[in-house]
């Protein structure tokens, strides 16, 4: 049986789950397709638990026009990515919920795509788990590149919790344009060498959200 190439395979893996640095921040600011604004749990005193069995994604809490900087605190060290609310409002809304109900802490990075992406914040750490509801679709202009994170998608369609950092520029970055429908949401400003040490079992401890 031909063998499919390595790229291909690499792009099916990020698709096949609720699933990508550098030191730039983000520079599109062109607003995304606008997308029903979501109404459900006030991000206030959640489990992750009760986060997994929330049906929408949490309600608007953040301020669209302030800038929100995400530090995660890793078994490796530190990454700092600056978030862009501007290009993906529910997607960072969502994101710094999870973060502030500290969802993500404990979970593990389980995907390492070498030259590719490196993929965590999955509570079942086997690249299946996530809340129930799907995030809207924010694709927008910003750039492929080392350093872009992005969320992961399924079948269903964008996920709620399972985030990837992109690892290098190129052809494999590029193609998530245009590969399936990978909201990017924000970009690593510190700690891109940490990015690169990260291996699949490698702990996100705590994600520590601030805005100015």
């Amino acid at each position: 049986m031909r063998r499919l190439p390595l790229l291909l395979l690499a792009l099916l893996a990020l698709g096949a789950c609720d699933t990508g640095g550098g030191s730039s921040s983000p520079t599109d600011t062109t607003p995304a397709t606008a997308a029903p604004q979501p109404t459900g749990a006030v991000c206030q005193n959640l489990t992750r638990d009760a986060v997994n069995q929330l049906t929408t994604p949490p309600a608007m809490s953040i301020d669209v026009t302030k800038a929100y900087t995400a530090k995660l605190n890793t078994s490796k060290g530190v990454v700092t990515i600056l978030l862009n609310p501007k290009v993906a409002p529910v997607t960072v809304n969502n994101f710094v919920c999870l973060a502030q109900q500290h969802y993500y802490d404990g979970l593990t990075f389980h995907r390492v795509v070498p030259g590719f992406v490196v993929q965590g914040g999955d509570p079942l750490g086997n690249g299946t788990g996530g809340p129930n509801y799907k995030l809207p679709n924010e694709t927008n202009s910003t750039p492929w590149k080392a350093g872009s994170l992005g969320m992961a998608s399924s079948s269903a369609g964008v996920s709620g919790s399972q985030f990837f950092i992109v690892l290098a520029d190129g052809p494999s970055a590029a193609s998530l344009a245009t590969s399936g429908v990978y909201n990017q949401f924000g970009s690593v400003t510190g700690g891109a060498d940490v990015v690169q040490k990260l291996q699949v079992g490698d702990k996100i401890n705590s994600i520590d959200i601030t805005a100015q």
